[in-house]
């Protein structure tokens, strides 16, 4: 029965206890005697109700920034920063209706929100100015008796006096917002004294209580028009006490003593930084830890206010060891003040965040740093010896398949007890023997193909004499993969991106947790072999996805590997960083009606069932009206009933049928399962017509075998991959012979299609010059621009090999391949022509 009943906290009155305990005795079927309630009862449910109270005092602040969507009791400070105009005199409307907002929609969703505000002064200096110009001119204008007046001044105006005359319309201003959200307000004046006297400390307790209670935002202020100045030498005075001297203070202090969950103190910066904001190396602290602030050095103060950052941070790790969990942000940045708050509450990254707990490992953006100054190291790294790296991963894949099976086996028991994944997930979160194998396969594909791609010549002109102009392939920086419950996805990311000497950020789906960490294992113990062992970092903290796309400055390209939700999500939430990638994998095959019976029959089936979870599985089969109740046609169908394909009728397909399959919901339907939508066309140029309107410009077919006809299709259709009687399913960087791929591209610039190893490189124009400059090619210059082509010339294999340490040049029990070209042994770690070895 007590579940019925709130929380009662130690301070009220024993009347409430009695009514409470009346109500108990109601509710239980048998009275209580007011002795038996007084010697027995009471004592008892006193001392319960104070451990119940004491109870958030005595817990721990939130360890990690996810776990902020938990906060009940809020506290939100609002600094003169935010609160006033950039005169100092008024407020900032704008953002304090932002602010009001978000603690409005907090506080209708359950949470007890609390607000401690500056602008008392700013609004009564506003105030004053005004009524002393208006007495000044009138004054002037008596005693002058002329309509021009002389100029003004206005004398400087006493804080406390300010603060008089701004409390009262500061008040009345929030009362008139929140009124818009139908949100009650009330007025809380604190002086620093009333936490210093015990029975004022338990009345104040009690009045925020009672409001909080009630659903009403207690909006608290210091009573700054009788308040003392702040004394130079008054500081934070331990655990227990902490001097009311600034709103952040006074905001640490409130929110310890009423137990608050979550402190966001919005100022005009936008966190915590290393050194002083503004400075060229400072950088914004994601997570503050107790201890970390001897090492930091603090800026100036913001343009108004009492405090500064030194002063919130004291306030802050004050109310971190209290229990209360604190973000320090920026409150007055237009493009974010309109979501700051509820983005904390969210648990996003804004701010600095102060935590008890550090992480075993390093952060997410110590791990991007990490992987971008060795991915400098890998780039720079001859390409004999990338390929090394990736060689040595592919043994390393046979080598250790037990440990990597078992890791795998405890995935997917665990993804099989959880129930949460459809067979289709659970099938690429499977790996075998024989996946790994092909897997060693396609890493020596890449290997080989390695030798020429960082530093390849694509263009050389003679921009002038003496003054030679190349354009050179180079890695892009740092990729961000995220892929969800494909483990085989991370050994093929590495070895693109060392082949490609990129650093490389991999965010796994925890189904795979215990396989991926150990690939990333081996992939670390593979760059090692070349001391690069942190190019390749595992993200397993508790970022979210969308954190980190907000690395923008840190990450190049962000490559989403998994469902198209994930590619929309990642899409949208990545502003600043490119990402490549496709949203949807809608493809179609389409049936001419000069194509061949076989062919068809071949086709279809494995381009739908072959894989149908595939993004290069067809999802819309498309027919030539002439094929309609031909044989041909009734094959096809009876095909994909055997193979259990659920149809949908397109509109017009439907329209030929007297009793017609499920009539399909959308034409813009990817199904990722054993369904398809079937439609009908009148002409090839009709189905690319359809195909441009309705599919995602992945791949998609044609079959016949009109020679014509195809080429048309072709040129036509505007799409990543278009095959002519072919499956969809040989979209892919294996089949393609690209060794693996990062993923599919629907995009129009940079890579398209199935993106391989050529896809991670961008280019840099290198100009080798001798004291030329732009002067001499001026009109009064004695120099002309040549803009001669040049032939392009790779380093020769011979010249690769002599650039060789002569110890690397070891392997004697190669398998040459029938034009001496390649090595053909399987466990070798021969990635170059079998003659460069042979020198």
């Amino acid at each position: 029965m007590l579940s019925r009943y709130r929380p009662v906290v130690a301070s009220e009155s024993a009347v409430q206890l009695t009514m409470l305990l009346q109500r108990l005795s109601l509710c239980a079927g048998f009275p209580l005697s007011p002795r038996t309630q007084r010697t027995t009862i009471f004592p008892r449910l006193a001392k319960a109700l104070t451990q119940v109270s004491l109870a958030r005092a005595n817990s721990n602040s939130f360890a990690h920034r996810g776990e902020l969507r938990k906060a009940k009791r809020i506290v939100v400070k609002l600094g003169s920063a935010v609160v006033t105009r950039g005169d100092e005199c008024g407020l900032a409307l704008g953002r304090l209706a932002s602010v009001v907002e978000q603690v409005a929609m907090l506080q209708n969703q359950g949470r007890e929100m609390m607000i401690v505000t500056s602008g008392a002064v700013a609004f009564g200096k506003q105030r004053l100015r005004h009524e002393i110009l208006l007495s000044q001119s009138v004054r002037q204008a008596l005693h002058s008796g002329q309509n021009q007046l002389k100029d003004m001044s206005v004398p400087v105006l006493e804080a406390r006096a300010c603060a008089a005359a701004g409390q009262s319309g500061l008040m009345a201003l929030y009362e008139a917002m929140f009124a818009q959200y139908s949100t009650c307000t009330a007025q809380v004046l604190v002086t620093n004294l009333d936490f210093h006297d015990d029975q004022k400390r338990r009345n104040l307790n009690s009045t925020l209580q009672e409001l909080l209670r009630m659903n009403i935002v207690p909006i608290i202020n210091t009573n700054d028009a009788v308040v003392p100045p702040p004394e130079p030498n008054s500081d934070l005075q331990g655990v227990n006490v902490i001097s009311i001297k600034d709103n952040d203070s006074l905001a640490a202090r409130l929110a310890v003593e009423m137990k608050a969950d979550l402190l966001i103190a919005l100022s005009d910066v936008e966190g915590l930084y290393d050194s002083p904001p503004g400075t060229d190396d400072a950088k914004l602290i994601d997570i503050f830890y107790p201890g970390d602030q001897l090492s930091i050095t603090y800026g100036t103060k913001s343009r108004v206010g009492i405090g500064g950052m030194e002063a919130k941070v004291k306030a802050a790790l004050w109310a971190l060891q209290g229990g209360t969990s604190v973000v320090i942000a920026n409150g007055t940045h237009p493009k974010v003040t309109g979501h700051v708050i509820t983005d904390i509450v969210e648990g996003k990254k804004v701010g600095t965040f102060f935590s008890e707990v550090k992480p075993a490992g390093p952060t997410v953006e110590q791990q991007t740093e990490m992987a971008r100054n060795s991915g400098r190291t890998l780039a720079a790294l001859h390409p004999d010896q990338r390929g090394e790296i990736i060689c040595h991963l592919a043994d390393l894949l046979v080598e250790k398949k037990e440990e990597i099976l078992a890791a795998n086996k405890m995935d997917m028991d665990l993804a099989v007890n959880a129930g949460q994944l459809s067979p289709a997930l659970l099938n690429r979160l499977s790996l075998s023997p024989a996946k790994l194998n092909s897997l060693a396969i396609g890493l020596r594909q890449i290997a080989v193909a390695s030798q020429d791609s960082v530093g390849r010549v694509l263009r050389r002109t003679r921009v002038a004499h003496n003054l030679e102009l190349e354009q050179i392939t180079v890695p892009i920086g740092v990729l961000l993969v995220i892929f969800e419950a494909r483990p085989d996805c991370l050994p093929q990311v590495s070895a693109l991106a060392i082949a490609s000497g990129n650093a490389l950020l991999a965010k796994g789906g925890k189904e795979a947790a215990n396989t991926n960490r150990i690939l990333h294992e081996l992939t670390q113990e593979a760059l090692d072999i070349h001391w690069v062992k942190e190019a390749v970092q595992l993200v397993s903290t508790r970022e979210e996805v969308e954190d980190l796309c907000r690395l923008d400055e840190m990450i190049d390209l962000i490559i989403p590997r998994g469902s198209s939700q994930l590619v929309r999500n990642i899409q949208s939430a990545a502003k600043g960083i490119p990402v490549l990638g496709h949203s949807e994998g809608i493809c179609h095959v389409y049936i001419d009606s000069e194509a061949a019976i076989d062919k068809v029959i071949k086709i279809v089936r494995d381009s739908k069932c072959d894989y149908p979870a595939a993004c290069n599985a067809m999802e819309t089969l498309l027919v030539h009206r002439d094929i309609l109740r031909t044989p041909l046609f009734d094959q096809i169908i009876d095909m994909l009933r055997t193979e259990q394909v659920k149809i949908h009728a397109g509109p017009r397909f439907a329209s030929y049928l007297t009793f017609s399959p499920s009539e399909v919901k959308s034409l813009r339907t990817e199904y990722g399962d054993l369904e398809c939508c079937v439609e009908v066309v009148d002409t090839m140029q009709e189905a690319i017509d359809h195909i441009h309107r309705y599919g995602s410009s992945h791949t998609d077919v044609i079959v016949t075998e009109n020679e014509d006809t195809a080429e048309r299709f072709l040129q036509q259709l505007d799409s990543a991959c278009v095959f002519w009687n072919a499956s969809s399913r040989f979209a892919d960087g294996y089949r393609f012979g690209l060794g693996a791929e990062v993923g599919i591209s629907t995009a129009r610039i940079h890579a398209r299609g199935p993106v391989g190893l050529e896809g991670l490189l961008t280019t840099k124009w290198v100009l080798r010059g001798d004291g030329h400059t732009a002067a001499d090619f001026s009109e009064q210059g004695t120099m002309k621009y040549l803009h001669e082509n040049l032939p392009v010339t790779q380093p020769q294999p011979r010249q690769i090999a002599a650039q060789m340490p002569r110890a690397s040049v070891r392997y004697k029990s190669c398998f040459p391949s029938p034009s001496g070209d390649y090595c053909l042994k399987i466990q070798c770690c021969c990635y170059i022509p079998v003659y460069e070895l042979y020198i």
